[in-house]
């Protein structure tokens, strides 16, 4: 027996059910994975409140780490007992998933199962923000908005590998020393302080070539504020709900910049590169470069209390959920 977490309308972390199951018959192309470590995102939240609108009933979660127990017959990607991960495959809350092969990575040794779960969806995104949306060089000054979030700390770490200076928006005095200590040279109260006041003195008023914004509509204007000229505004989220438009004149009168809306599946179709950001992300992780801060655990039963926790911004760096435990 076996079981997953599904959503029967939109609604509030209350919405979520879990449900017994059986396992079903695998599709040729697709491999069973047993969970043992499961990832936490917003956009679980957006897709369980109806922000990314899906076909009800639905299972949720789109990231996880385990062991491959069955492949269909057309697998050649991976073998039984091979440990993976994946972080573009629905259905991730529940003890197993069945998932298109192509949705597959392999975890090398030096990538625990809860740091992949950790970090996979996360630490990919980082890789396509940093080196294809906005390729980021050595002595380029970035914004990174919600440093201390799951990406946040992934980008900060990164891009000063990359030999970059980070500017990090925080929500309070302990984020802005967790995002300092992950490499953040300077980090912004955003409640307390003058965000674009702030990032214009820091720059010698020339702005920041790149924006990397995962807030949405409260940023938005700050954001556009802080741009140097032909400066990209990168939007990859919407915690504070979604920007509704965007104005070209805005670009325009801000200095003729970019916006994008970059997503993963983009980025990481083909196959090739979906292995080419797994492999940046692995090898950053095995020099040291980038560490993968597991800041909070929760049984997979407690999934409820961990969306309200991350809703309420109480949660910092990267959330697993361990199916080892009993659900309710």
């Amino acid at each position: 027996m076996t079981g997953h977490y599904i959503v029967e309308q939109p609604g509030g972390a209350d919405a979520l059910r879990w449900i017994d199951t059986q396992l079903s018959a695998l599709q040729p192309n697709q491999v069973r994975i047993e969970h043992t470590a499961i990832g936490l995102n917003y956009i679980d939240v957006y897709h369980r409140s109806g922000v990314y609108p899906l076909s009800m009933p639905s299972r949720l979660g789109v990231e996880a780490a385990g062991r491959v127990v069955e492949t269909g017959s057309s697998v050649t990607r991976v073998r039984v007992g091979d440990r993976v991960a994946y972080a573009l495959a629905m259905g991730a809350y529940g003890t197993t998933n069945e998932v298109a092969e192509t949705a597959v990575v392999k975890l090398p040794d030096t990538i625990t199962d809860e740091a992949a779960a950790g970090c996979l969806l996360k630490g990919l995104t980082a890789s396509y923000l940093l080196r294809k949306t906005f390729a980021v060089s050595a002595g380029d000054t970035i914004l990174v908005h919600a440093a201390a979030g799951g990406v946040g700390l992934i980008l900060c770490q990164w891009a000063k590998h990359l030999g970059a200076r980070v500017i990090g928006t925080v929500g309070s005095t302990a984020k802005a020393e967790l995002a300092q200590a992950s490499g953040a040279d300077h980090t912004i109260l955003y409640d307390e302080e003058d965000v674009v006041a702030r990032v214009l003195e820091l720059t010698d008023n020339q702005g920041v070539p790149v924006v990397y914004d995962s807030v949405g509509a409260a940023t938005y204007e700050r954001s556009l504020g802080c741009l140097a000229p032909l400066g990209m505004f990168v939007s990859y989220g919407n915690a504070s709900g979604k920007v509704e438009s965007v104005d070209p004149q805005d670009l325009a009168s801000a200095g003729s910049l970019f916006f994008t809306r970059p997503s993963l599946a983009a980025y990481a179709n083909p196959l090739s590169a979906l292995d080419d950001l797994a492999d940046s992300l692995f090898g950053v992780i095995a020099s040291g470069s980038v560490k993968i801060h597991i800041k909070q655990r929760y049984a997979l039963s407690d999934l409820a209390q961990a969306h309200v926790d991350l809703e309420a911004r109480t949660t910092t760096g990267s959330t697993v959920l361990l199916p080892a435990f009993t659900a309710d």
